[in-house]
């Protein structure tokens, strides 16, 4: 029987979206055990990953010109791309929110509704809807730099010798769907960003319900 999903919601209520991209990809609480298990193998990773990650953002002057906005109450920031270092305040500082990032994909054990909006937090300080708290970078260099952090981890897991290759199997793909979830969250307030442009009448509230997932 088909099930009905409600289009307009889908942009409304975080936790409907969630649910039925969790439905569609078959996301469950099997690949949330997948995320944990490569958490007792790979936090260690998780600062070579970050600085890969950097690295690769300051390879190009249209994506290290972010870093120079002033953002976060940072004050005496580089004028130009040119004195900024990977080991500066701010760039410590998103280094550090990186890390936190990934920990926390990695070690969540309910996808709860604080967990949804968490992840809908990181997509929304990237556009320009939050006012001081926003970056606004363009969405072709968010989607970039997802790609790569995933690639990053997925080369890692397949070094990892201590585990069996179906684990590692289910971890991939595991990394998979949540990747394709946060990027749905970005996508979802980019596309919201651009109606409100041409409909200011737009909401951007998100219902929420005290539900986790389920498998």
């Amino acid at each position: 029987m088909t099930e009905h999903i409600d289009g307009s919601r889908l942009n409304q209520d975080l936790r409907y979206r969630f649910e039925y991209i969790s439905k569609f990809i078959n996301f469950t609480n099997d690949d949330i055990k997948a995320l944990n298990t490569l958490a007792t193998i790979a936090l260690p990773l998780i600062p070579v990953i970050v600085d890969a990650v950097y690295r690769k953002l300051f390879q190009f002057d249209i994506t290290i010109q972010f870093f120079v906005l002033r953002k976060d109450g940072f004050d005496g920031l580089p004028k130009n791309n040119q004195s900024l270092a990977l080991d500066s305040p701010q760039m410590i500082y998103r280094r550090d929110m990186l890390s936190g990032f990934l920990k926390r994909l990695l070690l969540q054990r309910e996808w709860t509704d604080d967990f949804l909006q968490y992840l809908s937090r990181i997509g929304q300080m990237h556009t320009n809807k939050i006012e001081s708290g926003s970056i606004n970078v363009d969405y072709i260099h968010l989607n970039a730099t997802l790609t790569y952090i995933e690639t990053l981890i997925i080369d890692s897991v397949w070094t990892i010798e201590t585990i069996d290759n179906k684990t590692k199997k289910e971890i991939i793909i595991a990394i998979n769907k949540a990747f394709r979830i946060q990027n749905d969250l970005f996508v979802l307030h980019y596309l919201e960003s651009t109606s409100k442009e041409t409909n200011p009448s737009i909401s951007s509230t998100h219902h929420k319900t005290n539900k986790c997932i389920s498998s």
